[in-house]
């Protein structure tokens, strides 16, 4: 795991862009702690920060030439199944001279060309440099658990990991209106577009072809085989289907256990996490394992749970036990370090587990995933209600005048059933597209237009949407939905809320749920292996039954809430009335309707504050992002 920049150019590239790169590089240090490298071609400019985790010797250092000097690789990942990619190639009679991933994909590359990404089992972003052909290949993992940004003009392409390191180099910052938009709706941009106009994200399971003349092509070579009419699990009975993917699963892990430096597992107390780290303790002697609990939120502290695994399996286990004080330090660390716009506040959490975790090992294995994949959240169970137009989802449509007249709260039990209940009657009056992008959303369409000075284009805004939801809108399978949880909130929240606190503390996280065996697997199977109305993540669930403690069961989940509105009416009050959302600062940005602003702040501290303490962080988050890397 790494951080990659550069840039590929038709012409001789200047000292000033070199020091541009120099600078950009040094930008990464935190997402590849252990070597730096960078190498001028002329026309092109490779940098690399490396966290050394397969061969950690400097002969792995890159970037990386092959034997032959043709190719040169800048390389952001790990590959899992690169031993037996190079037995194959110690075959056809390639030479290798180190143990890593890394020249496997050099010789991969010369031997099958693009064809050879449909070959790797793993998660990647990397860049290979022809120097005979002065052409390029930037390809991105089926999935998108690893970034790439890139901003592209006449003459240069430019690259990197993270987007501090992008805007390095002379790029116009100019934001996205319609990014921001959606950002005020969702609390992160979706991808491939980003806040910044011009700077995209590759897509997942793509790559681009950059040849001498710097044109560029987008050719994708993965995407979820979905929906699959017939294959190889279509006629797989429940009880067989559980076997099964339970079989996936193990050789999935078995495959992200190769690591030449300490590992181990977050284990979170849920289903997801604990049955990752069931299946790695029998492969891994005296496993490593690592959770957070919550000293002033008892309500959200699964650790009970985390330790009943860790007992039943033997192995050696971690708690860090935080207090608020500790989130709040997390929350300035993790403004700190962002360099887009995004304001999932669990991010605090995982920031502060990685700082924790990473003082005890160099890779962790999660649950993240199977959420999406296989019907996890409460969003989900909404909808099957929905649509069974059962006795319950009809009193609640119902009453919904009801709800929308009570008070609304995620800071009391009450308050915040009352918010689902409003959330979920209005849903009930909208066609299932809409009411996707509702119950994703945390403002509405009318309330993030209001609180912007600038609209976006509609036709912009509508085409990103429809990209987003075409899926759903062609059918009505259940899998339609949870097709669009992987290809939005997994890939633009979750993976994304991972990748970026994790590698601020130099620590790689492998996600055991999205290999792509075990996805192909996902949306082979019937929506009703998944939830019914009883059980969400069924199959999930019932597989792990006779593995893990009967006391994970028949709980609730509980998710994560950090204490925002608590620090908005204390420890942040200064900053946000004072500083970041100050009538001033609001004037002087000019982004923002400053009556709305204000509006929002004083229905933060009424008796009905609904989600208002969530859209105050996605701007608080925005306007730190601004003042830093726009203003």
């Amino acid at each position: 795991m790494c951080g990659i920049t550069g840039i590929i150019a038709n012409y001789a590239l200047s000292y000033d862009e070199l020091a541009r790169t120099e600078v950009a590089v040094k930008r990464l240090e935190k997402r590849g702690p252990d070597a730096t490298g960078i190498v001028n071609y002329g026309s092109t400019i490779l940098g690399h920060r490396r966290l050394s985790i397969i061969d950690t010797n400097a002969a792995s250092n890159q970037p990386m030439e092959d034997a032959s000097r043709r190719y040169s690789i800048g390389f952001n990942g790990e590959i899992y199944n690169y031993k037996e990619l190079k037995a194959d190639l110690i075959e056809k009679g390639y030479q290798f001279i180190n143990e890593s991933d890394t020249e496997v994909l050099l010789n991969g590359y010369d031997c099958y060309g693009t064809a050879f990404l449909n070959k790797l089992n793993g998660f990647f972003a990397f860049v290979i440099y022809d120097k005979q052909e002065k052409t390029s290949l930037i390809a991105r993992d089926r999935f998108g658990i690893k970034p790439l940004l890139f901003y592209k003009k006449e003459n240069a392409f430019y690259f990197a990991s993270e987007m501090k390191a992008l805007l390095e180099f002379d790029i116009p910052r100019e934001i996205d209106h319609t990014s921001l938009y959606t950002y005020l709706q969702l609390n992160y941009v979706p991808e491939p577009h980003s806040m910044i106009k011009d700077v995209k994200k590759l897509k997942p399971g793509h790559y681009l072809k950059i040849d001498a003349q710097n044109r560029v092509q987008k050719i994708p070579f993965y995407q979820i085989d979905y929906p699959k009419v017939e294959g190889q699990y279509a006629d797989l009975s429940y009880d067989q289907a559980k076997q099964k993917f339970l079989e996936i699963l193990d050789r999935s892990i078995e495959r992200r256990l190769a690591a030449d430096v300490p590992l181990g597992t977050f284990l979170s107390g849920g289903i997801d996490s604990s049955l990752v780290t069931a299946i790695a303790s029998t492969k891994v002697k005296n496993l490593s394992t690592f959770s957070i609990g919550f000293k002033d939120d008892p309500h959200f502290d699964e650790t009970e749970f985390a330790l009943a695994v860790a007992e039943k399996f033997n192995t050696n286990h971690h708690v860090f036990s935080l207090s608020r004080n500790d989130l709040l330090t997390s929350l300035y660390e993790t403004q700190d370090y962002i360099d887009e716009p995004f304001a999932d506040s669990s991010a605090l959490a995982v920031n502060a587990l990685s700082r924790e975790t990473k003082k005890h090992v160099t890779v962790a294995l999660s649950g993240d995933g199977a959420d999406e994949m296989f019907s996890g959240y409460h969003k989900h169970m909404g909808e099957f209600m929905m649509r069974q137009k059962g006795v319950k989802q009809q009193m609640v449509k119902k009453l919904s005048s009801v709800w929308s007249a009570l008070p609304k709260s995620r800071n009391s039990s009450l308050g915040n059933l009352i918010r689902k209940l409003d959330k979920f009657a209005v849903g009930s009056a909208l066609n299932k597209d809409e009411r996707y992008w509702l119950w994703a959303s945390l403002l509405s369409e009318a309330g993030a237009s209001n609180l912007l000075l600038k609209r976006p284009q509609k036709e912009s805004y509508l085409k990103r949407k429809e990209e987003i939801l075409a899926v759903l809108s062609k059918g009505n399978d259940f899998n339609d939905v949870l097709y669009t949880d992987v290809n939005l909130v997994l890939q633009s929240d979750m993976l994304r809320k991972v990748d970026l606190m994790s590698m601020a503390n130099g620590l790689e996280v492998r996600t055991p749920f999205l290999d792509h065996e075990l996805m192909n697997f996902a949306f082979s199977i019937p929506a009703s292996y998944k939830i019914n109305g009883q059980m969400k993540k069924r199959i999930v669930q019932d597989a792990a039954r006779d593995i893990l403690p009967e006391m994970l069961y028949n709980r609730p989940k509980k998710g994560f809430e950090v204490p925002l509105g608590g620090w908005m009416r204390n420890e942040l009050h200064d900053l946000i009335n004072n500083e970041l959302l100050s009538d001033q600062f609001i004037k002087d940005q000019n982004l923002f309707n400053l009556s709305i602003v204000r509006q929002l702040k004083k229905k933060l501290h009424s008796a009905d504050p609904e989600d208002s303490q969530a859209n105050i962080w996605a701007l608080l988050v925005f306007n730190n992002w601004w003042k830093k890397y726009i203003a």
